[in-house]
């Protein structure tokens, strides 16, 4: 078999990097065998605002205006539903905080965002003295649906490999790449944490954060927006609600802990005030990388290896905006911008 580029990894990096192939009429295949949860677990938002600090996220106006569009291509090629345009609003805590959502609402990069109207709470399972200061231009993707729908269009399509990928059988020759009986001209590794099992990548500083999240049944909360307090509650509907995330940076494992689930109840109990259950518990490990820039680029000795990884906890907004500028890097030449270009930690 000949293709133009071999993809590793299925998750929200590679999906949105195989669409960039797909649109541009460039044959590929994908190899992914599960052992990454990371785009599994995803919350799915997509959100303009750093709500800790009422701070721009990274390039957000540019991240919405590919991965929108892509979303909604996506949602007609597999016929399912993914965006769910779900406001966000953030409990406010404090007089002092209610004036710093007004101080961030005046900067110009902000004002498109944020609402200049804080909501009275009128949900008495929720409480929240100082109102909630509301973020436009909000949703959720459904990740679990959107990669288990894309994969089962690359298996119809005889476009997936679910196996482990073996660095050790690619053999490069001249201007092409061998994996197996497979003849390529790239190949983009989009492996998550998996990158640190690649001989070829290994060395680059991809830390890795372990998330968990719950979800929980709580038929007396009547959430219909995101709410972000402590935790993230995410309405999924049938009154289930995602909560979470943790973030722990020695357990590299994708086992759920009662440590997590213990920190996750305390905080939400700080402001949840009806009964709830906890039906599930999910764990990964996000690709995180010091700095919070993504690594996008090309191998320093192989021309045809490139890696896609990186996306941290935002993956549904910034994945399709570096999977194009990967595709442009490669395809048009396009120079990557220093601080996602992989090569400012080869040297």
């Amino acid at each position: 078999m000949k293709v133009d580029y071999i993809v590793v990894g299925c998750g929200l990096a590679g999906i949105a990097f195989c669409e960039q192939l797909r649109v541009n009429k460039k044959s590929f295949v994908v190899y992914d065998n599960n052992s990454q949860c990371s785009s599994n677990i995803a919350g799915g938002l997509y959100n303009p605002v750093i709500l800790k600090r009422f701070t721009p996220v990274w390039k957000s106006i540019e991240q919405l205006e590919i991965a929108l569009p892509l979303y909604a291509n996506l949602e007609k090629l597999l016929g399912v539903k993914l965006d769910y345009k779900v406001p966000v609003k953030r409990k406010l805590t404090s007089i002092e905080e209610q004036n710093d959502w007004f101080i961030a609402l005046d900067k110009p990069e902000l004002s498109d965002y944020m609402s200049s109207l804080l909501i009275k709470n009128n949900n008495i399972a929720i409480e929240a003295e100082y109102k909630l200061g509301k973020v436009l231009k909000t949703g959720r993707i459904d990740t679990k649906c959107l990669i288990t729908e894309y994969k089962s269009f690359l298996i119809k399509n005889n476009l997936l490999f679910e196996s482990k990928f073996d660095y050790d059988a690619i053999i490069f020759k001249d201007e092409t790449v061998h994996y197996k009986s497979i003849e390529t001209t790239n190949i983009v590794f989009a492996e998550g944490y998996g990158l640190k099992k690649n001989p070829f990548f290994k060395n680059l500083p991809l830390q890795g954060t372990k998330g968990e999240l719950l979800t929980i049944h709580a038929p007396n909360l009547k959430l219909e927006y995101v709410l972000k307090s402590s935790v993230f509650v995410i309405p999924l509907g049938n009154d289930l609600y995602r909560v979470g995330a943790t973030y722990e940076w020695k357990d590299k494992t994708n086992r759920v802990t009662e440590t997590a689930k213990t920190e996750l109840l305390n905080k939400l109990k700080l402001f949840v005030k009806c009964d709830f259950e906890v039906v599930d518990q999910v764990a990964g490990i996000r690709p995180t990388v010091s700095g919070r820039r993504p690594l996008v680029g090309k191998h320093n000795v192989y021309n045809n290896l490139f890696i896609l990884n990186g996306l941290g906890t935002r993956g549904v907004m910034i994945g399709p905006y570096v999977a194009s500028k990967l595709f442009n890097y490669i395809e048009k030449e396009e120079a990557l911008d220093l601080e996602i270009d992989c090569g400012r930690f080869f040297n």
